[in-house]
């Protein structure tokens, strides 16, 4: 990446994010929060330069600066997404850690967190503005959609199908050909033995609706 990011989000995911582009040695203009306490920290040599949408940082924002939402909210990053795309005509760009693994076969969108260790397979798709977090493997043929969160250590079987806006907790695992509808939630460390529909959520060891 040529151009220096801007950073929507200052917290733990803003951190992660930081990290990620400054291993890449990609520049990192500063970080964006609207929580007053954050103005004027400092993470070594970036600062958080003030509220995500404050005119004098967002308009930098275009030809010659890129954004990354580090948002967890799922509602704050859609909007953030929105007013980039129509407002900047910005596509947020990705953060992909450095020792993650992604087939060459894969398919990555845009706006997407793929922290250390993540694994995805082979003809797997992943979406955009999708956070996956710390050693998530994503097998073969997997497709994940847009606003997904797959946490950390979570393992995604081949030919699971994981809907819009899903949130898949640390450490679960679902198994090979199950579909995860949209909005649904699936608690952490459960095993995901059969089809969840949208907007449900499901835990336990077989994973049972809550």
């Amino acid at each position: 990446m040529e151009n220096p990011v801007l950073i929507f989000g200052a917290g733990d995911l803003g951190v992660q994010a930081l990290d990620i582009f400054r291993r890449n040695q990609v520049l990192v203009y500063g970080l964006l929060d609207d929580k007053k306490e954050l103005h004027g920290q400092e993470y070594g040599d970036v600062s958080v330069l003030g509220d995500t949408d404050d005119p004098n940082f967002v308009n930098i924002v275009g030809d010659k600066c890129e954004a990354f939402v580090a948002i967890g909210e799922r509602s704050v990053r859609e909007k953030l997404v929105e007013t980039l795309v129509e407002d900047r005509k910005t596509m947020p760009v990705n953060a992909i850690h450095d020792t993650a693994i992604i087939s060459e076969m894969a398919e990555i969108g845009h706006g997407n967190l793929i922290a250390a260790r993540v694994t995805i397979g082979p003809k797997s798709k992943v979406g955009s503005h999708c956070l996956v977090q710390t050693a998530a493997v994503l097998d073969t043929w997997v497709q994940v959609g847009n606003y997904v969160t797959i946490g950390t250590g979570a393992i995604i079987n081949d030919r699971v199908k994981i809907a819009d806006g899903a949130y898949i907790g640390s450490g679960a695992i679902i198994v090979a050909g199950i579909e995860i509808g949209k909005n649904a939630r699936i608690g952490a460390g459960s095993v995901v033995v059969e089809n969840v529909p949208a907007k449900a959520t499901y835990f336990g060891n077989p994973a049972k609706k809550v």
